[in-house]
């Protein structure tokens, strides 16, 4: 059996795919409706007769509300359950079975990698999906070449994510450590976005592309975040490969 049938398997059996699924596709579900009776669901909680009003929801607002969450909530999963791929160290007996049994730790970890991400990404773009769909029925249509030029765009910001976890777990040996990494990665970097020329070339400019270009943003605006994130991934990948060679167990 190949590693990469391994992974393949691991994903299935073990059910992760479906916490994946199921939290993007909750959001995604969930977000149109809560902006389109926003008002009635205030309304009907409000204490003493208060009225609250809302703005009228537009289909741009379906799509915010499902990309919030999803960049929220979402990504912490999608971190959990890379590190519980990627985290080779964590458990050594299983490690050392692997190491000596492959020509060398790219062998090991890239299937992780490539499995992982393409579990995370089809989360994402089914939860996509999930929100556009019910955004058409209950808001009003969007249009197609944006939706997936946005979509692409997040599913490459969920890949870097797990090449940020790959780094992480040749800095802590444990999925805990790897977690705590990577979560303080992802989280410093739209916090250096808010240098002054910095954040156009933060990988997480691309986490609310889709949003923005709904609103009438340009894919232009987004070409220096993805140079650097197509840039980085292969990068951080490299680092963690030559950092897990010379680990000592």
């Amino acid at each position: 059996m190949t590693l990469w049938r391994l992974e393949w398997l691991r994903l299935a059996r073990t059910r992760r795919w479906l916490a994946l699924v199921g939290v993007y596709l909750f959001f995604g579900l969930l977000g149109p409706p809560s902006v389109r009776y926003a008002s009635q669901i205030m309304k009907r909680f409000a204490a003493g007769g208060v009225e609250i009003k809302f703005p009228t929801a537009i289909p741009a607002d379906g799509v915010a509300t499902y990309l919030k969450n999803a960049s929220q909530i979402g990504l912490v999963v999608s971190v959990v359950i890379a590190a519980g791929a990627l985290a080779l160290d964590a458990q050594p007996a299983v490690s050392v079975f692997f190491r000596t049994r492959a020509r060398s730790l790219a062998g090991i970890v890239l299937p992780r990698f490539v499995v992982t991400s393409l579990a995370v990404s089809a989360a994402f773009v089914i939860g996509v999906g999930a929100a556009w769909y019910e955004t058409a029925l209950l808001i009003g249509g969007l249009p197609v070449g944006t939706m997936l030029e946005g979509t692409v765009l997040g599913a490459l910001y969920l890949v870097f994510a797990v090449a940020v976890v790959a780094l992480s777990a040749s800095f802590a040996r444990s999925v805990v450590g790897t977690i705590g990494v990577a979560v303080a990665v992802l989280l410093a970097l739209p916090i250096m976005g808010l240098v002054r020329g910095v954040g156009p070339w933060m990988p997480s400019e691309l986490v609310g592309a889709l949003d923005s270009l709904l609103r009438g943003g340009s894919l232009a605006d987004f070409t220096r975040a993805v140079l650097v994130t197509l840039a980085a991934i292969p990068a951080a990948l490299a680092w963690a490969f030559r950092r897990l060679e010379r680990r000592e167990l």
